[in-house]
């Protein structure tokens, strides 16, 4: 009998992806030009993993969509939120959308971060817009058992930040005296947050998010620090400093890029970005196979 033929091997994201039409629920003017939308959006709800994003399209006028990170998912009542910033067009028309509205969206896209129960330290940190994925990732670290999970989670903005923060209630030790102002929603779920800002706004670290997260780390013992792992998203130097840090102190550290997308499910390889492999350079694109990529295999030549 001839061998037989192997079945043809598809892309990881193959059949992950769902066009769903959805209605807002809730579209909070924040501040800044800044927004937070909630979605009906029930099949993205049920697969969406931190880090992951959704293509939506802002409205019936404009044909191409906008990628926007995922901030919270609720699978149980079938809702995701998302924070955004009006930059452009279509953030601008996405802004006009009244609740009941019906929208379009391809999601959830990408591949998320990946926790390491061996390092249950989880350090986040997110940068204007990059906050979303990290309060998703710390909320759904509440729900996992596989780890005894410390989660901080370092915010920076040079606009006011998307919330109201307030004094927290929870004490991070290493942090310097004086930076106390939090994330309300996060201080409410138990898990701490501190926030950076060279705007001078009260209570928070005058300085850059990553300056931050390195006064926390030189505070940590060698054993507690041998807990940490980071895991970051905002804009691209930002990341690049991030990387920087997690090298300095010998730390594992996920990034999630921001790129300029077409398509967002990986055929027009718009997004593409050098990355280092094992088996060398290679360029992958980071809508399918990111947002989330080793900090060290993107900024290799800055370590």
């Amino acid at each position: 009998m001839p061998p037989t033929a192997a079945p043809p091997t598809h892309p990881a994201h193959r059949g992950s992806i769902f066009l769903e039409n959805c209605a807002v629920l809730q579209h909070q003017d924040c501040g800044a030009q800044q927004y937070v939308l909630r979605l009906q959006a029930p099949r993205t709800a049920a697969r969406a993993t931190p880090g992951s994003f959704v293509h939506l399209r802002c409205s019936d006028d404009l044909p191409m969509r906008r990628p926007l990170s995922i901030m919270r998912a609720d699978a149980a009542a079938g809702w995701i939120e998302v924070l955004y910033k009006v930059v452009g067009t279509g953030t601008a028309a996405l802004a006009q959308q009244p609740v009941g509205a019906q929208l379009n969206l391809l999601g959830p896209i990408g591949q998320g971060f990946r926790p390491d129960p061996a390092r249950p330290r989880v350090l986040a940190i997110g940068g204007g817009v990059g906050i979303p994925p990290m309060v998703f990732l710390a909320h759904s670290l509440l729900a996992d058992q596989r780890a005894a999970w410390e989660p901080l989670v370092l915010m920076g903005s040079e606009i006011p930040f998307p919330f109201r923060s307030r004094p927290s209630h929870i004490l991070v030790p290493g942090v310097p005296d004086g930076t106390i102002a939090c994330m309300p929603m996060l201080d409410e779920w138990g898990i701490p947050s501190r926030l950076a800002s060279l705007a001078g706004y009260a209570g928070c670290f005058s300085g850059y998010v990553t300056q931050l997260a390195d006064h926390w780390l030189n505070s940590l013992s060698p054993s507690e620090r041998s807990e940490v792992a980071l895991y970051a998203c905002g804009p691209t130097a930002m990341l690049e400093a991030v990387a920087r840090v997690a090298a300095t102190h010998s730390l594992p550290c996920q990034v999630s890029l921001e790129e300029f997308m077409a398509c967002a499910v990986g055929g027009c390889a718009g997004c593409a970005v050098e990355v280092q492999t094992p088996q060398g350079r290679a360029m992958k694109r980071v809508c399918v196979d990111g947002p989330v990529f080793e900090a060290a295999a993107v900024f290799h030549r800055a370590q």
